[in-house]
């Protein structure tokens, strides 16, 4: 297969943010394709016996198994560390796929985790269900409190995961106070980046070892895949994590890395737009409801820490209506445009009521001690014209009695 620039890390790292998102990881074959080829085959064939010998003990170079390695998906890992400025990345079947592997393939027995207990319920889930049954500890923090992170540290302790904005509820972790902790105790920090993305924020400049992703969100951008993938150093990536995908299976189809592919060509262009519509759609919120939480606003308890660690507040934001659960839910049946999803980071608007959705499986105390209340809504800001937004908000929320 020819090569082109595309995969020459000392030509890629050249580029500006919007260049490699387009053009780093392509590998050209000799048909000079300028879309990347996708490669649907879960093997490969070879010349003679000694060259998949070579391949299978590490000797050459080269494709062996689709679980293993993929030239589709070999482009979208490509790609995805050089706009996020990792050494390497490994592409994942989904989000979760991307937090439970970045976490079971470092962690044992006997191990204890520092987790912001603002985060997505299936990763508590993990913490709770999944990571206890092994043997391996947690504690859960409120890690807008950098106090919080050093007095939770035990003995034991190897890694710090958050996520930053967190989901539901917008809380933002300092990176570079929470990560340059980690690091003066040999602890390992995984900041899930999916609210963001490296197009608005790149945790691994701020000294974080190791970045998450669900890439169905704001990477796909068009609610059609799912997909997943992790960044970091070499040694981490093809030294820890690598072998643990590689038997244990993770890994993203060449199909849905080749749309997500597709999708990060124009990823900075809607992040920026969709978080220049989440911003107008959020001042007309703050002036309806009782509590909105939304990073890019001056009223949000973090706004500064915010813009000083994004170049946007993103497309996803959350308000709370008075009257709980009812109320939230006579909003969502009045509007008209928005649609009701639990997905986000997609090109349309969604709104979706996450107490009884993405956080349902933590129960009432496990929502009570995130602040997932029951009158809040989460919305993802689309592509639309905002004002078409704003009047579907005002007529739902007026028929809601709010």
């Amino acid at each position: 297969m020819k090569k082109t620039t595309g995969t020459d890390r000392s030509i890629t790292s050249k580029w500006r943010p919007q260049t490699r998102a387009v053009r780093a990881g392509t590998w050209r074959s000799e048909h000079g394709e300028t879309s990347e080829a996708l490669f649907l085959t879960s093997g490969f064939t070879y010349d003679d016996a000694q060259t998949v010998a070579d391949r299978f003990s590490g000797e050459a170079a080269g494709m062996q198994y689709s679980r293993f390695q993929n030239p589709t998906v070999a482009m979208l890992e490509a790609r995805i560390a050089a706009m996020e400025g990792a050494e390497a990345c490994k592409a994942q079947a989904s989000g979760m796929a991307s937090m439970t592997s970045a976490l079971l393939c470092m962690l044992s027995a006997g191990d204890h985790v520092v987790a912001g207990r603002a985060a997505f319920g299936s990763c508590r889930w993990i913490f709770n269900n999944v990571l206890n049954r092994f043997g391996i500890t947690h504690t859960a923090i409120d890690g807008r409190d950098n106090a919080a992170w050093e007095a939770a540290i035990q003995p034991n302790t190897r890694a710090f995961f958050f996520e930053t904005p967190a989901n539901p509820t917008m809380d933002v972790i300092d990176l570079e106070f929470v990560c340059g902790l980690a690091k003066s105790r040999g602890i390992t920090t995984i900041v899930d980046n999916a609210f963001a993305t490296p197009a608005l924020q790149r945790p691994l400049e701020f000294g974080a070892d190791v970045v998450a992703y669900s890439a169905t969100k704001l990477m796909d951008g068009q609610g059609r895949v799912l997909a997943g993938a992790i960044c970091g150093s070499d040694e981490f990536i093809n030294g820890v994590l690598s072998p643990f995908q590689r038997n244990t299976g993770p890994i993203c189809s060449p199909f849905n890395a080749w749309v997500v592919l597709k999708g990060l060509e124009t990823l900075s262009l809607r992040a920026h737009k969709q978080s220049e519509n989440a911003m107008k759609v959020g001042a007309f919120v703050e002036s309806r409801v009782a509590k909105i939480l939304h990073p890019g606003l001056a009223s949000f308890p973090q706004h500064n820490l915010a813009m000083k660690q994004m170049d946007a507040a993103g497309p996803v934001f959350s308000f709370v209506v008075d009257g709980g659960r009812a109320k939230a839910f006579a909003v969502l049946d009045a509007l008209e445009l928005i649609d009701i999803s639990n997905n986000l980071g997609d090109s349309k608007s969604l709104a979706c009521h996450p107490a009884s959705t993405t956080h349902h499986n933590m129960g009432l105390e496990g929502r009570a001690e995130m602040g997932v209340e029951e009158g809040m809504i989460r919305l993802n800001i689309g592509l639309e014209d905002p004002d078409d937004l704003i009047e579907d908000l005002d007529q739902a929320l007026a028929r809601a009695g709010i």
